[in-house]
Parts: structure tokens; C-alpha cells; sequence
């Protein structure tokens, strides 16, 4: 054998050596991994620091008049994208349009955002995540499984406030969740959307959002955190049992009748 392999390395002097390549591999996807870290650092801390621009922004929305709406949706999308913290904007849409009007821009703008950050993770970077887990047959079938279940999954994860919002957006772009739930699981944002522009309402303008404005955490504060606490607990375990699920499926295993 190792006569043959010498053959074929003379035959092709830029062939690897034996051992080479899944080295290789191994460090390209090292390599991407840091690059990868170091690309969300540069946006989260990007995202901060244009975050300290929000008051302003929504101080010239406020002046536009009929353009402001547009204006606020627009920008709420942008800075969705950008890893712009929203909580700001969206006190600052309760102050500027009012409870209902200031909870429907606000839903459209971080759906807008949410929306252009998925379909960037999905056409940028899923395609490489798909070459590199070609042959995981494991994680193929826990993805597909979680697809399967997407808008579940994805109005779960809106509920809860354990996770980063602008971050999600982008991760359930690498899933194999479809768009088209995605995007009607929205409706899920709806409660803190309207928790916080009530909020902002309440604080009564720009100054006092910009001021950092305390305000009393009523009964619909708690019941919101409780919904939100209990949709992080049932979002991980149905998570846990499909991922069980799936991979009992790929290993050939019957599944487990159950007796009433």
C-alpha cells in the first residue's frame, strides 16, 4: 500500500499526504469559525456604538410629519440588520405615534429587519454550513426535523427573552426553517412590541425615552416575562425531542409506543 501511495504522490507531486487533507479540512473550518467570531464581535460592537445615534435619529423622525412612519420602518429594518439594539426605537415609537400606531411600525420595521437578516444567513453563509456538514448525516436529520417544525420553533424562540433578537434572526437563517413561517411567526413579537411602545407612551416623550425614564413595572410586565419564561422551557424541550427524535430515526431505532 505504501508503494502505491508514493506512486500516486509522484504521479501527482500536489497530492496530499496521507492525513493531510482531513488536517487540512480541520483547520479551514477552524479558520472560518474565528473569522466568523471575529465578524460578530465587529457588528455587535458596531451595532452599540451606532445605538448611541437612536435618540437623534428619532428626534428627525418626529419632526417629518407624514414621512415619519416610513421613515421610522425603514430605519427600524436597517438597524435590525445591523445589530442595532431596538429596545430604544421601540419606546421611542410609543412617545412619537402612540400606543397602536407606534406598535404597528414597530412590528413592521423589526418583521422588515428580521426578515433581510434571515435571508442574508440563509443565501451568504448556509450554503457553506451545508458543504461542511455534508457528511453528518446526524445533524442533517436533526436540521430537517427542525424545519419541519419551524414556525413552532420560531414563535417559541419570539416569546422568549433569553434570546438576543437581532442574533436569532441570523441563526434561524442557517437552519432549514422555511421563510414563509418564519415570517408568520412574527405575529409572536406582538407582546413585547406592545409592552415596550405602551412604555414609551407612558414616558410621555423623546427626552424622557432618551433620559432613561423609569417606569412602573405593572401586572402586564410579569405576565409577559412569565409567557416568555415558559415559551424558553417548552421551546427547549420540544427542540430536545425532535433532535431525539430525528437521530433515533437515522440510527434505525423504533419509536417508543406509548400506552393510554
Amino acid at each position: 500500500m505504501s508503494s502505491s501511495a508514493d506512486a500516486a504522490n509522484a504521479a501527482d507531486p500536489t497530492a496530499p499526504a496521507p492525513g493531510e487533507k482531513k488536517s487540512g479540512g480541520r483547520g479551514k473550518l477552524i479558520t472560518y469559525a474565528v473569522a466568523g467570531a471575529a465578524v460578530l464581535a465587529l457588528l455587535l460592537l458596531g451595532g452599540r456604538r451606532a445605538g448611541q445615534y437612536i435618540p437623534q435619529f428619532a428626534a428627525w423622525v418626529e419632526g417629518l410629519g407624514v414621512w415619519g412612519p416610513l421613515v421610522f420602518i425603514l430605519g427600524y429594518a436597517v438597524a435590525t440588520v445591523a445589530f442595532i439594539p431596538g429596545s430604544l426605537l421601540t419606546l421611542a415609537a410609543g412617545a412619537i405615534f402612540g400606543l397602536v400606531k407606534g406598535t404597528l411600525y414597530t412590528l413592521c420595521g423589526a418583521t422588515l429587519g428580521a426578515s433581510g437578516s434571515f435571508l442574508v444567513a440563509r443565501y451568504v453563509a448556509r450554503r457553506a454550513i451545508e458543504r461542511k456538514t455534508a457528511g453528518n448525516a446526524k445533524f442533517a436529520a436533526i436540521d430537517k426535523a427542525v424545519g419541519q417544525e419551524g414556525f413552532k420553533i420560531v414563535a417559541l424562540l419570539r416569546l422568549s427573552p433569553i434570546f438576543p433578537f437581532n442574533l436569532l434572526n441570523y441563526g434561524l437563517g442557517l437552519t432549514r426553517v422555511r421563510f414563509l413561517h418564519y415570517l408568520l411567526a412574527s405575529i409572536a413579537m406582538l407582546p413585547g412590541t406592545l409592552l415596550y411602545v405602551y412604555y414609551g407612551k407612558a414616558a410621555g416623550s423623546l427626552a424622557a425615552v432618551a433620559g432613561g425614564a423609569k417606569t412602573e413595572k405593572g401586572a402586564a410586565y410579569w405576565v409577559t416575562l412569565g409567557i416568555g419564561l415558559l415559551a424558553t422551557v417548552v421551546v427547549t424541550t420540544f427542540i430536545t425531542r425532535l433532535a431525539g427524535k430525528a437521530l433515533r430515526q437515522q440510527i434505525g431505532e423504533p419509536e417508543k409506543e406509548t400506552h393510554e
